[in-house]
């Protein structure tokens, strides 16, 4: 009865471990809102979550999906456009809405930016009205200049019978080697709400960057391979995807690469393969190596050349931290359920 949290074992101790697995055989169904490459879709997937439909507006990004889950109900096209009516009743609707109208890098213009689509994914909570809501986006949420954006946010999923929440979550406590810290916001219906908790931290470090991406960078028999991974002794700055306007493939701000020279690592750019046995100097990441950071399972194939990928990478939500935040929604979704088995 591990997966359950603290809170629930005093209602769970007495419940048959084969009426759990009834919840996991029949799931729990999601919504889920700018899919992007599949990183939050991935994590609810690993916390026993299936997928109704995911909307997502770049097609390199649903091609991503596509590829990788066929079987998947992958809606290309505009939110704005996409009506909740037909999902009522949706366990969980979930998203990554765009981090442009909060983030430090632009304006912060919050609800004056025309990429602000929490207002729709608002509406489709109240089209689908499901029994949890999971939304993340960039620490620049968080900021006193949005205090008002989000109480209105708040308010509203009050009025709709949620308990809402925020908490800033770092990636590197979920086992991920990146310094990444996201917002994530969660309204469980009222009836639920005492049932959930946000998930605790790791109890151990994670891998460094040269202890993670040792083996990608000697596939090639690459000489420095050893000596590079004792250099590369931290976990990794944020990763940056950028924009179709802004960005490429390169490893972020100046700020961001000088982070990485101190690993060993030139941010000016990617490369399409892992450096030859003579190379010499600072290795460039492969986007396979960046996935990997983002705590892709190296199975998780990324459509589009280089560039495409990698911003599909860098914008990504890392699968852990989802599955952290999803399992506990999970859980306390499971608990209504599993008495009405009882």
């Amino acid at each position: 009865m591990d997966f359950f949290p603290p809170y629930m074992l005093n209602s769970c101790q007495k419940i048959k471990m084969s009426q759990f697995n009834k919840i996991k055989m029949s799931q729990f169904t999601s919504l889920e809102l700018c899919a992007g490459a599949g990183g939050q879709s991935l994590g609810l997937e690993m916390a026993g979550f299936g997928h109704a439909a995911l909307i997502e507006l770049e097609p390199a990004a649903c091609a991503t999906l596509r590829l990788n889950r066929p079987a998947w109900n992958v809606i290309e096209g505009d939110l704005r456009q996409f009506s909740g009516i037909a999902y009522k009743g949706m366990d969980l609707v979930a998203g990554g809405v765009p981090c442009p109208p909060f983030s430090k890098a632009g304006k912060q213009l919050g609800a004056n930016d025309e990429r602000d689509l929490f207002p729709e994914a608002i509406r489709l909570v109240d089209e689908c009205r499901p029994q949890a809501v999971m939304l993340e986006n960039v620490r620049g949420l968080l900021d006193a200049v949005f205090d008002d954006y989000r109480n209105k946010v708040e308010n509203r999923l009050k009025a709709l019978g949620y308990v809402p929440g925020w908490r800033l979550l770092n990636a590197s406590d979920y086992g991920v080697s990146q310094l990444r810290p996201r917002v994530v916001f969660v309204g469980i219906r009222k009836e639920l709400a005492a049932g959930f908790s946000w998930p605790e931290s790791l109890k151990t470090e994670p891998l460094t960057v040269g202890n993670l991406l040792h083996d990608l960078m000697k596939a090639n028999g690459w000489r420095g391979a050893d000596r590079w991974r004792e250099q590369a002794s931290a976990i990794a700055p944020t990763l940056v995807g950028g924009s179709k306007k802004h960005g490429g493939p390169d490893l972020g701000p100046t700020r961001a690469k000088r982070a990485w020279a101190t690993l060993g690592v030139d941010g000016m750019g990617l490369s399409d393969d892992a450096p030859l046995p003579d190379f010499v100097g600072m290795p460039r990441l492969t986007p396979r190596m960046t996935a990997r950071i983002q705590g892709f399972p190296d199975d998780w194939q990324f459509s589009g050349r280089k560039t495409a990928a990698y911003r599909q990478i860098g914008n990504a939500f890392p699968p852990p931290v989802a599955a952290a935040v999803a399992r506990q929604i999970f859980a306390a979704l499971a608990v209504k359920r599993i008495f009405k088995v009882a």
